[in-house]
């Protein structure tokens, strides 16, 4: 069935809660893992699901995602028929911070949902992380004779989290929630829906570009069959920079660290040539990705540095996100940080952040 569903991954969307992360960059491209970005999830499990023709919606600061995805050879989607679309997402009107799936950005792209012959569209936001075969989700949808099937996971800590909540009667969905208690059912930014109704919500409100997707469902639910999914796995939910730290460090758990990067359904992600990972005399690793490229000669802990990182004799590193050649010299004590790409923290200082409240160190500064 995976061959007649067209794949949407919506990156036209951002989160000021992520300060200077996500300055240059859009979320879909926020460095993530040691090696990837957060994109390289819902991409991955759309390939690893059969999916051939796949679009992305693009923000217009599109620069680090076109770097990173280039043809999408790393996920065979260099193809003559079907492959990877890049489509450009809309730079005007307004525009809600929370708005995943802008109906003017899917106005917009018209063309790529009516050119092919598909007769479902899986849609995902690019901000949550997890790994999920979507071909029994595919399945359920057809059985249920749904028009929409909305991805949700079961979280038992919905008040720590401000996501979209669905109000759940069975396997229907009876209504949408900004928030909720305890347990509750998260919606996952991900959902397949019929490709003729997708084309009829954009003829109805095509005057209302400015509407969400999810807003004109919500809207229109007494007329629609809409169903919903359980997910049963880890779910990575990021909504700021806290958040963040935490799904990164969820990562040194070595459940989490199996089951998000299973042997079985691969994470794609850019391919960079690099050495292996060099260690000094007397350096101390403890509960770290350290992946290649680094050279380590002080103290590792409880962290996740990405390529080319070097960390001097007796520096520090605890608790911290060391994202792609950064330098930390000798003697140098970094504690709750998350430092972005380039930056050098030079010899002797002391960086503290907090777990609640991590410090972040923006892209190429010199502490």
């Amino acid at each position: 069935m995976s061959g007649r569903i067209l794949g949407l991954i919506s990156c036209n969307y951002n989160n000021d809660a992520f300060g200077s992360l996500t300055a240059e960059r859009g979320m879909a491209a926020l460095p993530f893992g040691g090696r990837y970005r957060v994109l390289d999830f819902p991409l991955s499990n759309m390939v690893n699901s059969g999916i051939r023709t796949i679009g992305l919606i693009t923000p217009y600061h599109y620069r680090a995602i076109m770097d990173h995805v280039g043809v999408g050879k790393e996920w065979s989607l260099n193809r003559k028929s079907g492959g990877m679309f890049i489509l450009p997402g809309s730079i005007y009107g307004l525009k809600n911070m929370r708005s995943t799936f802008l109906l003017r950005d899917i106005i917009q792209n018209r063309a790529f949902l009516e050119r092919g012959d598909e007769e479902y569209v899986l849609v995902s936001g690019s901000h949550k992380v997890y790994n999920m075969d979507m071909r029994p989700l595919f399945a359920a949808h057809r059985a249920s004779g749904c028009d929409v099937t909305l991805l949700y996971k079961q979280t038992d800590d919905a008040e720590n989290h401000k996501e979209s909540y669905l109000i759940l009667d069975g396997d229907r969905v009876k209504g949408f929630a900004a928030e909720a208690q305890g347990s509750a059912a998260c919606f996952m930014d991900c959902f397949i829906i019929n490709r003729e109704l997708l084309l009829k919500f954009i003829e109805w409100y095509k005057a209302l570009g400015y509407l969400d997707v999810m807003d004109i469902m919500a809207e229109n639910l007494p007329n629609l069959n809409v169903g919903a999914y359980p997910f049963e796995g880890y779910l990575g939910q990021m909504n700021n920079i806290r958040d963040y730290m935490a799904c990164s460090q969820d990562l040194l758990r070595e459940e989490v660290r199996r089951e998000v990067f299973s042997a079985e359904h691969k994470v794609c992600t850019k391919a960079q040539d690099n050495p292996p990972a060099k260690y000094g005399v007397n350096p101390l690793v403890h509960n770290a990705l350290v992946p290649t490229g680094c050279i380590i000669d002080g103290t590792v802990e409880n962290s996740i540095l990405f390529r080319g990182v070097k960390v001097g004799e007796g520096a520090v590193v605890r608790n911290c996100v060391i994202m792609q050649k950064t330098v930390v010299e000798a003697g140098a004590v970094l504690e709750n940080v998350i430092c972005d790409k380039y930056v050098t923290v030079s010899r002797g200082n002391k960086l503290f952040g907090t777990s609640a409240k991590p410090l972040v160190i923006p892209k190429g500064s010199e502490i």
